[in-house]
């Protein structure tokens, strides 16, 4: 079983990081006071408001502020500012012994997406594929921010992830299993194959989301996927929202799934809420969930948090 976390409380303090590219300081500043307005306390990484290019310091550096939040007894939970590009290039420098010894919870989504499975894979911690600092805002939907609490601030189990009731799940392949899930955003994901922090899915439920890329691209991500064993290892699959994806050559997304996932034969479910999309669903990273494809729900079976 993983690692959980302890649980999230109004007046706890949160560790702001910017493991990635770089965020404006005044859109970092109009969020950490929605924060504060929420009742929480905030401490910065050295590097949270650093800019150099692309990144928004030297790899070693921003994987010292994420360590220095683990130390911390502080700090009760790290949350990223944003994602963009460059978390992976942290991976080698995390100390994943301490973060063992040192559980503490830690949401994102994009690129951050590296970073939670990293840290389920090598330190047997779960982690939120869920809400940022950019999220908190005023006109973030109600549904996100019940999400993200009642996965990091309560005990309920099991929990059911449903979709808002304008958006529903649908099943594809019918099935019924239960084990780990991990996943996240596509092209981070693909970006591991083939380093020592590739995803490991042997027994796992996958789930994928993506933004931005032409199917074109996806074609290629789902094509690397299945020659990298993931689909294979994998118990099922739950497909995310491609959002703002254009499509090329007269495919869609939805023509992707149906070509490339439905005939494994794997329990499959499409239009899950999560990461780019308007709408996001919190997945714990390395919790049991169920998914029942029968059904049509996806259940969190455990306590994703402890007291």
């Amino acid at each position: 079983m993983a690692i959980r976390p302890p649980l999230l409380q109004r007046g706890d303090t949160l560790g702001l990081v910017t493991p990635g590219s770089p965020l404006d300081a005044n859109i970092i500043n109009a969020r950490v006071q929605t924060l504060r307005d929420m009742g929480f306390n905030i401490v910065f990484g050295r590097h949270v408001y650093s800019y150099e290019g692309i990144v928004a310091a030297p790899a070693r550096q921003r994987a010292e502020d994420v360590m220095n939040m683990f130390r911390d007894p502080r700090v009760k939970m790290i949350l990223p500012t944003r994602g963009g590009t460059g978390v992976q290039t942290i991976l080698p420098y995390l100390d994943y012994e301490v973060i063992r010894e040192n559980p503490k919870m830690i949401s994102g989504y994009s690129d951050i997406t590296v970073l939670l499975n990293s840290l389920y894979q090598f330190s047997n911690l779960i982690t939120f594929h869920s809400l940022m600092l950019i999220d908190f805002r005023l006109d973030t939907p109600a549904y996100n921010f019940n999400q993200f609490f009642d996965a990091t601030s309560t005990l309920i189990s099991p929990r059911a992830i449903q979709n808002p009731p304008d958006m529903p799940l649908m099943s594809l392949v019918r099935g019924n299993v239960t084990g780990p899930i991990v996943g996240g955003n596509m092209t981070s994901l693909v970006n591991t194959l083939g380093t020592p922090f590739e995803i490991d899915t042997k027994g796992k439920i996958l789930f994928l989301e993506e933004t931005h890329s032409p199917t074109n691209m996806i074609f290629r991500y789902l094509t690397q996927l299945s020659m990298s064993g993931k689909f294979q290892d994998c118990l099922g699959i739950i497909m995310g929202e491609c959002t703002n994806c254009l499509v090329s050559y007269g495919t869609t997304y939805e023509d992707l799934i149906h070509d490339w996932l439905v005939p494994l034969g794997k329990p499959l479910m499409v239009n899950l809420a999560t990461g780019h999309g308007f709408y996001k669903a919190a997945i714990p990273i390395g919790a049991n969930v169920n998914l029942n494809t029968i059904d049509n729900t996806l259940t969190v079976l455990e306590p994703t948090v402890s007291s």
